[in-house]
């Protein structure tokens, strides 16, 4: 699942980051609202989290720009003016939710978790796959409601499989979806997180097949 936190202030900003990417999230930042528009045609985001005071071209501009291209990301606004017409501006110009600065990082998760639930129309978002279980807004799978052990990037690449359950996904997408643009990451870096994963899957009657020169499929076996 993919985030983009558009804050100029280096130091808000990097906070943000930190805690998205430690809960699970692959997540890019802009620190301008034309930086933001470029990523956001270029990209394909779950979620974005959006600062009003942009310099050069604010939040407001960029979630009318989003919204008349056709785009429906959840969009949650961070800014520090707090009128009742800006708030309500926001939200008439087809932003999700609003949070005011300063605030507590627990509450930006939970905001961002209610947000995703209500995207995926209310209840708790969930992929089955045998006797599979993967909650995707809590983060976490199951096998006979036992949690699975998983890192966040064994977690992701679990996720984008079952998302696209009976299709093939390509490298190319897992390291589109799963990696930040300013990471650095090794030209083996999906097959070993895919060869760790197979084996946390076996319990659970789910394997990944390799489909060579296509990618990955997730499949349950045949007798769960």
């Amino acid at each position: 699942m993919r985030v983009l936190v558009v804050e100029d202030d280096p130091v808000l900003a990097n906070a943000i980051t930190t805690a998205m990417r430690r809960a699970g999230y692959a997540t890019d930042h802009a620190g301008s609202g034309e930086q933001a528009e470029r990523l956001l045609v270029a990209t394909d985001y779950q979620l974005v989290l959006l600062d009003i005071g942009l310099p050069r071209r604010d939040g407001l501009h960029v979630l009318r720009d989003l919204r008349a291209a056709g785009n429906a990301v959840p969009v949650l606004i961070l800014t520090a003016y707090i009128g009742v017409e800006d708030r309500v501006r926001g939200l008439d110009l087809g932003a999700d939710d609003y949070l005011a600065k300063p605030f507590a990082l627990a509450e930006l998760e939970a905001r961002a978790r209610a947000l995703l639930r209500r995207h995926r129309g209310g209840g708790l978002p969930q992929l089955r796959c045998g006797g599979l279980v993967v909650d995707e807004v809590g983060r976490q799978a199951t096998c006979g409601g036992q949690p699975l052990d998983l890192s966040a990037r064994e977690f992701g690449v679990l996720e984008l499989l079952l998302q696209r359950s009976g299709r093939v996904v390509s490298k190319d997408t897992l390291l589109e979806q799963l990696y930040d643009w300013d990471q650095e990451v090794g030209a083996n870096a999906i097959e070993v997180c895919v060869h760790r994963l197979r084996k946390k899957l076996e319990p659970a009657g789910v394997t990944i097949r390799t489909i060579r020169g296509l990618g990955y499929l997730a499949e349950a076996l045949a007798d769960v």
